[in-house]
């Protein structure tokens, strides 16, 4: 009795670490088959919205129909060595940590890759479990997709409020103009509501957020040489 209780256990536990090594692989997988322009990945926030039947809005639009204002704004903002990086920026992410073994207040050193791949295949929320997944996954990313398709991706699933997931559906929502036709304020108020898109509306920002806007448009103005691998 004991020892088919012990079989049954033992074979409970092999399922169980096949089933989590299966879970670990599946956005490996996925890295490969998003490389594709055809397949137009969505988020697990969207996933979330469909499950808890709230709905979305995203419109899918390729990179070549969203203006470069806004490529150049949330380059800019979110991932000033988003061109010179290989996913993670290891310099940015060893000062974060120096920081923290000093007890200071901690920003933020997610890339692009990093935040698509949070994006695409994890969770919000600051936790070690889940920087330690994403670091590895946005790698892969950085690897299988070029640059211009890590963009296209970010600016196609990112949030910019409730239900409202990328380029054309931010641009619709919160200034009535298709993504293409944001000029440099619209694109920089965009890109500074991506930190908390909740309470940063970029429809109707306040002196704060106009504030930080204003620094982003400049920023991109003076882009140049970042954002090569995007516009040569």
């Amino acid at each position: 009795m004991h020892r088919s209780r012990g079989l049954s256990l033992a074979r409970f536990l092999r399922r169980l670490v096949l089933i989590g090594l299966v879970a670990l692989a599946v956005p490996y997988v996925l890295i490969l088959a998003y490389a594709s322009p055809v397949v137009h990945p969505v988020s697990t926030l969207m996933l979330a919205d469909l499950v808890t039947l709230k709905g979305y809005d995203r419109r899918w639009v390729s990179l070549d129909n969203i203006s470069p204002n806004l490529v150049r704004s949330v380059m800019m903002s979110e991932d000033g060595q988003f061109c010179r990086h290989g996913g993670v920026d290891w310099g940015e992410m060893k000062a974060v940590v120096q920081e923290a073994l000093e007890g200071e207040t901690t920003r933020g050193a997610s890339t692009i890759p990093m935040q698509t791949v949070k994006n695409l295949f994890l969770w919000n929320g600051r936790s070690f479990i889940r920087k330690a997944l994403e670091m590895p996954l946005a790698i892969a990313a950085d690897f299988v997709w070029s640059k211009p398709r890590t963009m296209e991706i970010y600016l196609n699933v990112a949030e910019w409020g409730p239900g409202i997931y990328g380029a054309e559906a931010a641009a619709q929502h919160h200034f009535g103009v298709p993504a293409s036709k944001l000029t440099r304020q619209q694109a920089a108020l965009l890109a500074a509501a991506l930190p908390n898109p909740i309470t940063r509306v970029a429809g109707k920002p306040g002196p704060g957020m106009r504030r930080i806007a204003g620094v982003v448009e400049r920023r991109a103005r003076n882009a140049g040489d970042y954002i090569t691998c995007i516009y040569e």
